[in-house]
């Protein structure tokens, strides 16, 4: 049963079958590396015998009124269960099985995915605090009322992942402009493209262009956040032109870092302001679109209208920081992460500081000591070494040594990391490219600070080292076991 036609031709937007499928498909696939990323890596960060032991967390009041399947219990048994279902899930929405189910079931299948994901990420602590989780569950569970081919996409639902497109990039714009004042003169691009948390291979490349190119680049930033946002609110084409914007721009971010799924979540639902018609003109008149029904079914209109009433409703907190003067980034409102705000950057670092970890199988105050270093896979360690592409893949371990070097306050798990360091603990050591002792015990770890910088063309060729570097300092001066 359908409703009058006309209900249904404005409810049914009929018009962005192919945006569907971009959105769902996409956001399944983020789902699926999410997933993937946590089998691997939460166990040694988070697990029993993790940097900051899930279990432990789960013993305080604030954790224990969190939406989570953890609630009661945790094991890293359970947590692979979780994961693993997630990725299988996840990936029968990629190739589009699910989607040939009826909408009831391809909406509570595609809401498992994001509450597995959701439990997941509240009981990650810091290394799940991201402005990106809160992004991806959110995306997650709008997306899911989009529908499955027994209906035409909810026009309401499209217009909602707009606006998610439109808190993000301009609630990022916002936060810059109140922020670092590099972003309003037009220099925070000297600097971003070396000091950013996980350079990736064409970092250097971008840092090393003219500084005329990066001003307009900080210009083309403030437009793609501040300007064309509003854009994806008005009729055909200018939404698509926008879009196509706003994904232009973020491939350009694509190229030149490694920030796990933010760009590519952003490349996705930005896809919600691209028409059929769009398309279809895009491939020379060809006939594109149309993917399932032209219609809503009366009980799907009344579950998409519910969500759509729902999310609007969440709506007040985050459209009132968007322009509150202490603009709130990266925030969540519920502990559903539903309608957050979002930004990223808003101070740009103008020096690039690395902690570098090291271990010695000789006798730590010897001055002849060997000491050895413990190889990162993604964030800048050896000069020679060029940065590699890991994004959308998130190297949690990584992105907190970032912060640790930027004086993070919020560093318990780096102790425990040396400990297990010092213990030879294989999960910890598989989050690392290189472990210098070959899973051995060293006898003595330490932790020291250098400052690096990209060298110049003319460095590179002279002694084909990536980074230039020297040493600060000693941040946590040879710690041994006991008995050692």
């Amino acid at each position: 049963m359908e409703f009058p036609a006309w209900l249904t031709g404005w409810l049914a937007g009929d018009d962005y079958t192919i945006a569907r499928e971009i959105l769902e498909r996409g956001v399944a696939a983020l789902f699926l590396i999410a997933f993937v990323q946590a089998a691997n890596q939460f166990p040694a960060l988070l697990g029993e015998h993790g940097l900051l032991p899930a279990p432990r967390f789960l013993r305080h009041p604030y954790a224990r009124k969190q939406p989570t399947l953890f609630r009661l219990r945790y094991t890293d048994g359970l947590l692979r269960v979780v994961a693993w279902t997630g990725v299988v899930l996840s990936a029968l929405i990629v190739v589009g099985v699910v989607q040939l189910a009826p909408s009831y079931v391809f909406v509570p299948v595609f809401l498992i995915v994001w509450f597995l994901y959701l439990s997941i990420v509240n009981v990650g602590q810091t290394f799940y605090g991201f402005g990106w989780e809160s992004l991806l569950c959110e995306a997650g569970f709008v997306v899911a009322f989009l529908g499955a081919w027994d209906t035409a996409p909810p026009i309401t639902i499209v217009f909602f992942v707009r606006w998610l497109v439109f808190r993000l990039e301009f609630g990022a714009g916002m936060i810059k402009m109140r922020g670092d004042r590099s972003w309003r003169d037009l220099t925070a691009l000297f600097y971003h493209h070396e000091t950013q948390p996980m350079p990736n291979p064409l970092s250097r490349t971008a840092h090393l262009l003219p500084k005329w190119w990066h001003r307009v680049e900080v210009l083309g930033n403030h437009f793609a956040q501040l300007v064309v946002p509003w854009f994806l609110f008005f009729p055909q084409p200018i939404a698509s032109v926008a879009a196509a914007i706003m994904i232009l721009t973020q491939l350009w971010l694509v190229l030149t870092g490694n920030f796990a799924w933010l760009n590519w979540i952003t490349i996705v639902l930005a896809f919600a302001g691209i028409s059929d018609g769009v398309w279809s003109w895009l491939l020379g008149g060809a006939a594109v679109g149309g993917i399932g029904a032209s219609g809503v079914p009366l009980w799907y209109a009344v579950i998409a209208l519910a969500a759509t009433v729902f999310l609007v409703v969440l709506s007040w907190p985050p459209l009132r920081n968007l322009f509150a003067r202490r603009q709130l980034m990266n925030a969540s409102f519920n502990r559903w992460h539903l309608v957050n705000a979002y930004g990223a950057f808003g101070s740009v670092t103008k020096e690039r500081y690395e902690v570098v970890v090291e271990g010695t199988a000789d006798d730590p105050h010897d001055p002849d000591a060997q000491w050895r270093e413990y190889a990162f896979k993604g964030k800048p360690g050896d000069p020679r070494r060029v940065p590699r592409q890991y994004a959308p893949y998130h190297l949690r371990l990584d992105w907190l040594m970032w912060f640790l070097a930027l004086g993070s306050r919020d560093s318990p798990w780096f102790e425990v990391f040396l400990l297990r360091l010092l213990e030879a603990d294989a999960p910890t050591l598989r989050l690392l490219r290189r472990d210098p002792f070959d899973g051995e015990r060293p006898r003595a770890v330490r932790a020291r600070m250098f400052l690096y910088r990209f060298s110049t063309h003319e460095e590179k060729r002279r002694t084909g080292d990536v980074w230039v570097r020297s040493e600060v300092g000693d941040l946590v001066p040879p710690v041994s076991l006991r008995g050692q």
